[in-house]
Order: C-alpha cells, then sequence, then structure tokens
C-alpha cells in the first residue's frame, strides 16, 4: 500500500548553481546523505528528504524524461515571489479562480518545477 511520495531524484548540470536555486529559491535545505558510491546531495523539506540530486552525470537531451514536472507545496506566496523577482530569476505566475497560486519554473538544469501556494494567500 502507497503512503505517500517519498523523493524526487533529479541530474544537476551544474551542482553549484542547482543547489543554489532549489536553497536559496525554492526554500529546501541540503542535509545528511549516506555514502552511496557517487557524487550528490540530498535536499529536505524540513525533516524530510524530499529531492536527491545526481553531480556528475549526464543530462538527457531533451532534460525532460517520463516524469514531466516535480511539484512541492509552499507557503509564504509574497515571500517567495519576492525571492525570485530579486534573483531575477525566471517564473510564471498563475492564479486560477478558487484555485491555488502557482509559481512554475525550471531549474538550472531545465527540469520543471511548481510551486502550490494556498488559494486563500494573497500578494498584497
Amino acid at each position: 500500500m502507497i503512503l505517500g511520495m517519498n523523493h524526487f531524484t533529479a541530474i544537476a548540470k551544474d551542482p553549484v548553481a542547482t543547489l543554489d536555486f532549489y536553497e536559496r529559491i525554492i526554500g529546501l535545505k541540503v542535509g545528511p546523505r549516506p555514502d552511496l558510491g557517487f557524487p550528490g546531495a540530498w535536499l529536505y523539506a524540513g525533516d524530510t528528504a524530499v529531492l536527491h540530486l545526481y553531480f556528475e552525470r549526464p543530462v538527457p537531451n531533451p532534460p525532460a524524461g517520463v516524469i514531466d514536472h516535480m511539484a512541492f507545496t509552499a507557503k509564504d506566496i509574497k515571500a517567495v515571489k519576492s525571492v525570485f523577482d530579486l534573483s531575477a530569476y525566471p517564473y510564471k505566475l498563475q492564479h486560477r479562480p478558487n484555485g491555488p497560486w502557482q509559481i512554475f519554473c525550471e531549474d538550472p538544469s531545465g527540469a520543471k518545477v511548481e510551486l502550490n501556494f494556498s488559494p486563500l494567500e494573497s500578494l498584497d
């Protein structure tokens, strides 16, 4: 029986830029990772490892595979949008009537990322 999603794994073309994106822009934190015999990082949301990055592996061409994107539940749309704006990092903001606020972007390796915020949040 499936209890939930454990983690996503993505290839990082540029480890420094990719870690900066997921830590500074998205808000995940690098945390403990066992020695798996190859370089990489685990990124955490709170105490949960949600994203495993592979370093030193080739990025497929095109970068998207059979999984289209990764989506995260987030909070504080105003603060997150501000980080994107101050960083001049490209993104698309969407708010559907009666639906969540959403930010869509790509990480430095081309992986699509979606952030979902409560429809009750405001940009004011």
